[in-house]
């Protein structure tokens, strides 16, 4: 709990005054780290770090009624840090998910929520998991919200993983993560509501 509020301390100077957040046109960039822990659905005992770079285009204006009313977004994330920890080994492996769908509904003061859909490609030093392959397909599925601040955003996002190496070897057991993922970024350019 000291943690937290030491955190809240020290970000709230990012929370002064808030950005606009995401407009058609515009674009978002960010650096993200998140990590967690393999669930039930293939192999266990397995955690998992990342950390990476995230490009957007804000592509529409808003859509849809009432609380689903917001903007879509393309992205694309490089992740130049990815660990497995596997109880045979560490493996440790670049990525890039050039698939990133995302709803970001609409802003609610400094809040700006989001869903996200995106996949890419993991390649690894070790077979992940042990005794499979060491290029894997990353099928990913997030929920977050984007917590504006006057020159920056702070992204907080619950993202579950598949990982699988889709049938190039075998077997194929895959890994299912669920992670918590920080990121800090911001919006810029883009048309003005």
């Amino acid at each position: 709990m000291r943690s937290f509020l030491a955190l809240l301390i020290l970000l709230a100077p990012i929370f002064a005054l808030a950005q606009p957040g995401p407009e058609q046109g515009g674009h978002e960039v960010q650096i993200w780290a998140g990590g967690g822990h393999s669930v039930s659905g293939g192999r266990g005992d397995t955690g998992a770090f990342n950390a990476g770079l995230r490009y957007g285009w804000i592509l529409t204006g808003p859509h849809l009624p009432g609380f689903l009313r917001g903007r879509f977004e393309y992205a694309v994330d490089a992740v130049p840090v990815f660990f497995a920890f596997q109880p045979a080994n560490t493996a440790y492996g670049v990525g890039f998910d050039p698939l990133g769908l995302k709803w970001n509904f609409q802003r609610h003061g400094r809040f700006s929520p989001y869903l996200e859909l995106c996949g890419g490609t993991l390649f690894t030093n070790h077979d992940v998991p042990t005794g499979t392959n060491t290029v894997n397909f990353t099928d990913q599925a997030a929920f977050g919200v984007h917590i504006l601040g006057a020159k920056h955003n702070v992204s907080l996002e619950l993202r579950y993983m598949h990982i699988s190496n889709a049938g190039l070897a075998t077997p194929n057991p895959g890994i299912n993560t669920v992670q918590v993922r920080l990121g800090i970024g911001r919006f810029f350019g883009g048309r003005k509501p």
